[in-house]
C-alpha cells in the first residue's frame, strides 16, 4: 500500500471521502504535518494505492485498510480521522477495534442513516456518461472558497488550485458510485451504536456546506452526547481544504489529549 508518513508526535489517521484520492486533502496534510504525525493514503480500491481491495467484503475492505496502513507504520493506535464517507470508514473502524482508535475525528461526516438524496441518485444512474454534468454542478461549491478566502479574487486563486488537484489526481465516476452503493449493504447504525473512544465532530457552516447538510454530521452528536463538537467558520463542507491551519488546531490538541488519556488507561469524551 502506498503509505503517506509526514510529521512527527501524535499520529494522526486521515481517511478521504468518496472520491478517494488522499491528494485532494493536501492542504490540510501539509497543516497536519507541521503539528503531528500524519498517515495517510488513497482508498483500497484506486489503482494509485496499491492496497488490497476484496469486492466481496466492499466497504468493510476500507476499514481492513484502516489497520493494515496503522500495521505498515509501525503504529498501534492513533487518531482516526475521517473525512465525509470516510468519517463512516473511520467509525466503523473504532467500533471494531478501539484498542486501535485514541480517538476519533468525523470532518463533515456522512452519518450511519444516511442515503442518497435525490441529487445523488441521478448521479449514480450513469455516472460516467453524468460526469461533465456533474463537473458543472460542482460550480455550486465556489460560494464557499469565496467565502473562506475573502472574497472573488482570493477564492478564484483558491478554487484554481483546487482544481488542479482534482485534474492531476483525477478520480473515477464509477469507483465513486460503487462505494456509495456499497453502503446500502451494510448496517452502520447497529455497528456504531457502542462506540467509545473520545470524538470530535467537525463541520462547516450549515449555509455553506453544499455536499453533506451539517445537520446530517451532527448525528453523531445525538448518536454519542458525549461527542465535542466544533464548527469551522466561513467554510462548509471543504473546511480541511479552505481552511486548513484551523483544522490542524481544532484536530491536534484534541488528539493530543486523548492520546494522553488513552495511555493512562482512561476514556474520556
Amino acid at each position: 500500500m502506498k503509505i503517506v508518513d509526514r510529521g512527527g508526535g501524535t499520529p494522526v489517521v486521515v481517511i478521504p471521502g468518496a472520491q478517494g484520492r488522499w491528494e485532494w486533502m493536501k492542504p490540510a496534510i501539509d497543516a497536519l504535518a507541521q503539528r503531528c504525525r500524519v498517515i495517510t493514503f488513497s482508498l483500497a480500491d484506486e489503482p494509485s494505492c496499491g492496497a488490497p481491495f476484496d469486492a466481496t467484503r466492499g466497504f468493510w475492505s476500507y476499514v481492513d485498510q484502516v489497520r493494515d496502513a496503522l500495521d505498515a507504520s509501525g503504529i498501534q493506535r492513533a487518531a482516526i480521522c475521517g473525512v465525509s464517507y470516510g468519517g463512516l470508514i473511520a467509525a466503523v473502524f473504532a467500533a471494531r477495534h478501539p484498542d486501535r482508535a485514541a480517538s476519533l475525528v468525523l470532518v463533515s461526516a456522512l452519518p450511519p442513516s444516511w442515503k442518497p438524496d435525490r441529487r445523488v441518485a441521478f448521479f449514480l444512474r450513469a455516472p460516467r456518461l453524468l460526469t461533465p454534468l456533474f463537473m458543472v454542478a460542482s460550480l455550486r461549491l465556489y460560494r464557499e472558497i469565496a467565502t473562506a478566502n475573502q472574497g472573488f479574487r482570493g477564492g478564484l486563486s483558491a478554487a484554481i488550485r483546487h482544481g488542479w488537484r482534482v485534474i492531476t489526481h483525477m478520480s473515477s465516476p464509477r469507483r465513486m458510485a460503487r462505494r456509495v452503493r456499497l453502503l446500502s449493504s451494510v448496517n452502520l447504525q447497529e455497528e456504531l451504536a457502542g462506540v467509545m473512544v473520545p470524538t470530535l465532530v467537525v463541520t462547516g457552516e450549515a449555509r455553506l456546506d453544499r455536499i453533506v447538510p451539517v445537520q446530517a454530521t451532527l448525528e453523531y452528536a445525538r448518536l454519542w452526547p458525549r461527542a465535542r463538537v466544533d464548527v469551522i467558520a466561513n467554510t462548509g463542507h471543504l473546511g480541511l481544504i479552505t481552511r486548513p491551519d484551523r483544522f490542524a488546531a481544532l484536530v491536534v490538541p484534541f488528539a493530543e489529549r486523548a492520546d494522553r488519556e488513552a495511555s493512562l488507561g482512561r476514556r474520556v469524551g
